[in-house]
C-alpha cells in the first residue's frame, strides 16, 4: 500500500485522533512553531505510540507562514524519495490550496483535510462517519467500479483520465476534492493501482 504522510499544521489545528493513524501506511509529522515550548500531554502519548511512524518538526524561523514553508518543503523532499506518496495536509489554512493545486499538476497526490478524520481511507474503515443521508467517497467509488468499469473494456489509462471519468460519471457535480476522494478510496480499496501518470485494474478488492 502507498505511504501516506500527514502533515499536521499544529499552529492551525489541534492534533487529533492520531490512534487512528496506527497503520504502518501512515507516517505523521506534527509542526509545532519556533516558540511552542509546551506540547499536551496528550498529544505526546498519541505520537508516542505511533513509534518509528511519528515525530514531531519545530520549525527554525518566524513569520506568519514559516510554518507553511516548511511544510511544503517536506513535501518536495518526500514526494522526491517516494513519488507513489499521499500527501495529507491538515489544516484549517486554504492558503495551502494553490500550492496543493500545483502538486496535483505535477501528479503528486496532496490533499488539505480540516481534521483527520477527512482523510477517506480512514472514512472508509469507520462507520461513525457513513450516515444515511451522506454518501462517502467509498460509497462513490464502489457504485464507479460496478458501473462503469468492471463490465467495461475501455477502461481509463492514466490518472487524468480517471479522474475525468468519474467527474463524468457523477454528472460533473464533484468538486475536485470529491474526485480526489473517490480516486483515493479505489487504490485504498485494490481496485486501481496508480504507476506514475498511469492507472492499471488488478483483480480483487475490498470495494463491495
Amino acid at each position: 500500500m502507498r505511504t501516506n504522510f500527514v502533515l499536521i499544521d499544529s499552529e492551525n489545528v489541534k492534533p487529533e485522533y492520531l490512534e487512528k493513524l496506527k497503520h504502518e501506511h501512515f507516517q505523521v509529522r506534527v509542526f509545532v512553531g519556533a516558540h511552542h515550548k509546551r506540547i499536551d500531554f496528550a498529544i505526546v502519548n498519541a505520537v508516542q505510540s505511533l513509534g518509528s511512524n511519528g515525530s514531531y518538526i519545530q520549525i527554525s524561523g518566524h513569520g506568519p507562514n514559516a510554518l507553511d514553508f516548511h511544510i511544503a518543503f517536506y513535501i518536495g523532499k518526500e514526494s522526491a524519495a517516494d513519488p507513489e506518496a499521499y500527501f495529507h495536509i491538515i489544516s484549517k489554512d486554504k492558503g495551502f490550496d494553490p500550492l496543493i493545486r500545483h502538486l496535483r499538476n505535477q501528479e503528486i497526490f496532496c490533499f488539505r483535510w480540516p481534521s483527520v478524520l477527512e482523510i477517506p481511507s480512514l472514512k472508509s474503515t469507520d462507520s461513525r462517519v457513513k450516515t444515511a443521508d451522506k454518501v462517502t467517497a467509498t460509497q462513490r467509488a464502489a457504485e464507479f467500479y460496478k458501473k462503469r468499469i468492471a463490465s467495461s473494456t475501455a477502461r481509463p489509462a492514466t490518472i487524468k483520465s480517471l479522474q475525468s471519468a468519474i467527474n463524468s460519471h457523477f454528472n460533473k457535480r464533484l468538486s475536485v476534492e470529491d474526485v480526489a476522494k473517490v480516486l483515493e478510496a479505489l487504490t485504498a480499496a485494490g481496485r486501481v493501482m496508480v504507476n506514475g501518470k498511469k492507472v492499471t485494474y488488478p483483480r480483487g478488492s475490498l470495494l463491495s
